[in-house]
């Protein structure tokens, strides 16, 4: 995990429609930057509708919403669609930022050990320097923490 106080590593994604979208042309706003394993499972579908219910109180509050994962841009823009999501997911199929952003961790699953994505949320400022960070998130609880942090 990256440490509060650093600098966010500059990236380069595609958004859902294609798009190339970089960290460091959203300077001047606050930025949510939410890591999350894949898309339409149970978790994820609850994080992003989160995000998607509460998205005004987001804007309200000038900070920008960018949810990633390692799934490709189509299956982005099925995700964005079917749930009616209104801000930008990047596509990390090489997981690159996943790296970059140390999301990748170890995980058991169904006893078997596998590199997975890590549900983790930073908190970035106007000047690109991270202010608040979360690992292990719990998905419905995730927007609602941004919030209050946002508040103070």
């Amino acid at each position: 995990m990256l440490e509060i106080g650093t600098l966010a590593p500059d990236f380069t994604l595609m958004d859902q429609d294609g798009n190339p979208v970089t960290l460091s042309d959203f300077r001047n706003q606050k930025v949510v930057l939410y890591f999350y394993p894949k898309d339409n499972t149970s978790g994820c579908t609850t994080q992003a509708c989160s995000y998607r219910d509460h998205y005004p109180q987001f804007i309200e509050k000038g900070a920008k919403v960018i949810g990633v994962s390692k799934d490709t841009v189509r299956s982005h823009a099925n995700f964005k669609a079917k749930y009616d999501l209104p801000f930008t997911l990047l596509a990390d199929p090489e997981r690159e930022v996943l790296a970059l952003y140390d999301v990748l961790k170890e995980k058991t699953m169904y006893g078997k050990k596998a590199i997975g994505t890590v549900r983790t949320t930073y908190l970035i400022d106007e000047n690109g320097v991270i202010i608040q960070a979360y690992d292990k998130v719990k998905a419905d609880l995730d927007s609602e923490n941004l919030l209050a942090d946002l508040s103070v």
